[in-house]
């Protein structure tokens, strides 16, 4: 075809006359060369018109459906994103078509400094019993610069005063307190920032439909369930009781079983690890599945995947940063999950179980064994590095470091709750302890180091975890204690002592007090 003949079908209103004179001419030529019968050359033209015909049809479905599912990705960005109210969809779509016009994508919050921190919460729901109580608080973290992803999750039963407030309550509250004083997830996301003390950039919160739904969207996971499970005890309807029971083996699980199987912590001997695990587990299998082109193809399942992610989802996400996760995502390391659970279930465990009155009914709790947050920001801040704590608490035991301990203020057990800490946290061996009576009653703790820095990593970790300081000037009382370290404990480290310890089994035993349990000014 010369340019010639196309360009007089440039004035020509149907757009498609140029493609037809090329069908035309390239007949033509195919009956010069195949000098046979006219009959078999117009037989040639009815299916070349078919297909004109069908491939007209098909690239206008792909249009239609392509303008509506960037739409419907617009819409659903509005309405999942907290931030959206006053966005127009149109503002979305633009953002949206990024993905297929390439440009250089926002640069995330936390993104410069390599590491993006994500809070995830999991809600019961709207219309359900404790609907904004969330079973689970977790800490997405993306390594942005090495590519990897790390997962820090607390336990709904831990113990935290509610950030800018003088309250304290079980942290899966929390959130329902910022709805009730109009401020959302504000207060949780700053009571989390003071917990690990690592900056939250995002959050994300799914409800317990919304799960189910998902799962049930792309047409379930397939799960490979590694022991048999039997829970009398699963949370039922109307604060009731369920069972819950399935059998080792490959289960391709539905959305009401996935979100059993994630929920469930009664039958497992590892507890809340166990369950964390399980719920890294369903993740993994579900993000395989939305990103397979068994769900990418399919428009009726990604239609309904997008109306239950707007109805089900909210987040602090902006539309113009999506594409930026998008790439992100592509490049992260999803088969090498760095899993922490922050738990109590073993003696040097970060928390201890222990118990408040709420409502004129014990509750149980977990708070931190050294009294404060110290150990959950340690490992918050090297949730990528977890072996440089290992390494550090291998020095400590090389050191070997004698210590006395000097209790100085007016709790008379608190020498022996430090001596206990340092034991089985620090596993200093050569403890012992005194009153020094010409010291008196000391309003703040500290630490003496007699070695001169010579045993750096035993005199570090102790300011560090109890949160004290260096003494700075000699004192001959002190200078005549035979040791290496000399601790002397203030009223400051009190309240290490104003939670007594209960056993684990009666932790696990209790009944679910959150139904009674309300906010308690400390």
């Amino acid at each position: 075809m010369d340019i010639q003949k196309t360009k007089k079908n440039e004035g020509n209103n149907d757009p498609y006359s140029s493609y037809e004179s090329f069908l035309k001419q390239t007949s033509e030529i195919h009956t010069e060369k195949n000098s046979g019968s006219s009959v078999r050359n117009k037989e040639s033209k009815l299916p070349k018109k078919i297909l004109q015909i069908a491939t007209f049809s098909a690239l206008t479905l792909i249009f239609v459906w392509g303008g509506y599912f960037i739409f419907k990705i617009g819409a659903t960005g509005k309405k999942i994103n907290i931030n959206n109210e006053n966005s127009s969809v149109i503002e979305n779509v633009g953002s949206l078509l990024s993905s297929v016009i390439p440009f250089n994508g926002k640069v995330l919050k936390g993104e410069e400094d390599d590491r993006i921190n994500i809070l995830l919460l999991g809600t019961a729901g709207k219309g359900k019993p404790g609907q904004n109580l969330t079973d689970t608080i977790m800490i997405m973290s993306l390594d942005a610069k090495n590519k990897k992803i790390a997962l820090l999750s607390l336990p709904r039963d831990f113990y935290a005063k509610i950030a800018d407030t003088l309250y304290y309550t079980k942290i899966n509250s929390i959130y329902q307190y910022g709805i009730s004083n109009k401020q959302d997830a504000e207060p949780i996301k700053k009571t989390v920032e003071e917990i690990t003390s690592v900056p939250i950039h995002y959050f994300i919160i799914l409800d317990f439909d919304g799960f189910k739904k998902i799962i049930d969207d792309i047409g379930g996971i397939n799960v490979y369930v590694e022991r048999d499970i039997y829970d009398s005890r699963y949370p039922g309807p109307n604060y009731s009781y369920e069972t819950f029971e399935i059998k080792k083996g490959l289960h391709l699980m539905n959305g009401e079983t996935a979100l059993k199987y994630v929920r469930e912590r009664h039958d497992d001997p590892e507890g809340d690890f166990g369950r964390a695990k399980r719920q890294q587990q369903v993740m993994q299998s579900a993000k395989n599945k939305v990103f397979s082109l068994q769900t990418l193809l399919n428009p009726i399942a990604l239609n309904k995947l997008l109306s239950d992610l707007g109805d089900n989802i909210k987040t602090d996400i902006g539309m113009d940063e999506i594409e930026s996760f998008v790439n992100l995502g592509k490049k992260l390391d999803t088969q090498n999950i760095t899993n922490v659970v922050v738990d109590a279930w073993q003696k040097d465990s970060i928390l201890k179980v222990s118990h408040v009155l709420a409502g004129g009914v014990q509750a149980f709790v977990l708070v931190p064994r050294v009294g404060n947050y110290s150990e959950i920001q340690d490992m918050s801040r090297n949730i990528f590095d977890l072996d440089a704590i290992r390494r550090r608490k291998a020095e400590i035991e090389k050191e070997n470091a004698s210590i006395t301990i000097a209790n100085q203020s007016q709790y008379n057990n608190l020498d022996s709750k430090i001596k206990d800490i340092l034991e089985n946290k620090i596993k200093i061996k050569n403890i012992k302890t005194a009153h020094l009576k010409n010291l008196g009653t000391l309003k703040d703790s500290y630490v003496y180091d007699k070695t001169n820095g010579q045993k750096i990593f035993t005199l570090d970790e102790i300011i560090k975890i109890l949160k004290i300081s260096l003494a700075d000037k000699n004192n001959a009382i002190i200078e005549e204690q035979k040791s290496d370290l000399v601790l002397v404990l203030g009223n400051d480290l009190g309240d290490i002592g104003s939670f007594e310890e209960d056993s684990l089994e009666d932790f696990k035993n209790a009944p679910d007090s959150q139904d009674y349990f309300d906010l308690i000014k400390k």
